[in-house]
C-alpha cells in the first residue's frame, strides 16, 4: 500500500531517493506502519519495500543507523536493501523514529515490533516464509535488531497500544553490524544513549538497555561485525555481545576485522574492496538455510 501523506520534509527526500534507484522489480511500495492506529497519527515511521523478481521467499527488514538521532539511509538502507535484492531477498528499509523528530524508546522498539509484525502477517501477499523474516541493523540500528531479538518475547509494546496480532514479534535472524550494545557509562555511545534513553538515564534504565545484559535463552541465531578501530563505537561493545550469545549457547559469529573504522555499511568503499565483508554474511544465511545454496 502507498502512503499518501508526507508529514515531513525528511521523509519526502527519502520517498523521492527510493524511487530514483529502483530498477524494474517485480513489486515495490512504500508502507505506513501506523495508518490508522488510533493515537498514532504523528509516526511517520515507513517501509520502504522491494521484492525481486528473482525472490525466494526470505525477508529482511533494514534499520539504518544514525545514533537513534537521524538515519543513515543511504549506505546503510538502500545501499544494504539493493545487495540484499541481488540475493533474492525481499527488503523493508525501515525508516524508524528518532531523536531528531523528537521520539525517545519506546518509539524505535514500537517501529521495529510492528514491522515485523506486519510483514510476518502479510507473508502470503509478498510471497515470504513466514520463518525466514531477519533484520539487519547497523551502530544504533544493530542495538535495535538486537532488541527486537531479546525483547520479542518479554516487552510487547503493541500490546501496549492495543494492537493484537497472532504472529510472533521475534525475527528468525539477526545481523547487526558495528553495534551499538551497552548502555554502561565507559563504553557506551553516549549520543546513542541520550537519544534513546531521553531525560531518563537512571541506572535501571541504563541496564535494561545494555543488550550485553538481556540476551535470553531463546535468541536469533545472529551475526555479528565489527573493527576493532572502531572510532565511534568502541569494540568492545562487540566483543561483549559476542560473550553473551556464547554463555546463552546462541548460534552465532563474531566477524572480527582489524581495521575498517565505522559506518562502512554496504558500499562499494575501500573496505567493501579489501575484505568483501558481505560474502562472508551471505555464506552464513546459506548455512543456516535462510539463503538456498
Amino acid at each position: 500500500m502507498m502512503i499518501l501523506k508526507y508529514s515531513r520534509i525528511p521523509l519526502i527526500i527519502s520517498i523521492l531517493f527510493f524511487f530514483a534507484v529502483q530498477h524494474s522489480f517485480a513489486e515495490e511500495c512504500i508502507i505506513d506502519l501506523w495508518k490508522g492506529v488510533k493515537g498514532m497519527r504523528k509516526a511517520d515511521s515507513v517501509m520502504f519495500m522491494t521484492k525481486p523478481k528473482n525472490a525466494n521467499g526470505t525477508a529482511v527488514i533494514i534499520c539504518p543507523g544514525g545514533s537513534y538521532h537521524h538515519l543513515g539511509m543511504f549506505n546503510e538502507g538502500h545501499c544494504a536493501a539493493k545487495w540484499f535484492n541481488t540475493l533474492g531477498v525481499t527488503t523493508f528499509v525501515l525508516r524508524y523514529r528518532v531523536a531528531e523528530s523528537g521520539f525517545h524508546f519506546p518509539c524505535q522498539l514500537q517501529d521495529i515490533q510492528r514491522a515485523v509484525a506486519l510483514v510476518r502477517e502479510n507473508a502470503g501477499r509478498y510471497g515470504i516464509d513466514t520463518h525466514k523474516i531477519g533484520t539487519i541493523g547497523f551502530s544504533a540500528g544493530g542495538h535495535l535488531v538486537t532488541m527486537a531479538g531479546a525483547f520479542a518475547g518479554t516487552d510487547n509494546e503493541l500490546e501496549k497500544l492495543g494492537i493484537h496480532t497472532s504472529v510472533s514479534l521475534r525475527p528468525d535472524f539477526v545481523i547487526s553490524v558495528y553495534p551499538v550494545v551497552s548502555m554502561r557509562d565507559d563504553i557506551a555511545n553516549k549520543w546513542s544513549r541520550r537519544s534513546l534513553l531521553g531525560s531518563d538515564m537512571s541506572e535501571e534504565r541504563k541496564e535494561k538497555f545494555s543488550m550485553e545484559k538481556q540476551i535470553p535463552e531463546n535468541m536469533p541465531p545472529t551475526y555479528l561485525a565489527a573493527c576493532r578501530d572502531d572510532p565511534v563505537v568502541m569494540f568492545e561493545n562487540s566483543v561483549l555481545l559476542d560473550r553473551a550469545l556464547t554463555e546463552k549457547n546462541i548460534p552465532h559469529r563474531f566477524a572480527v576485522y582489524n581495521t575498517g573504522g565505522h559506518g562502512f555499511g554496504m558500499l562499494n568503499n575501500a573496505f567493501m574492496k579489501k575484505y568483501h565483508w558481505n560474502k562472508d554474511l551471505e555464506q552464513w544465511l546459506k548455512e543456516y538455510e535462510f539463503l538456498p545454496e
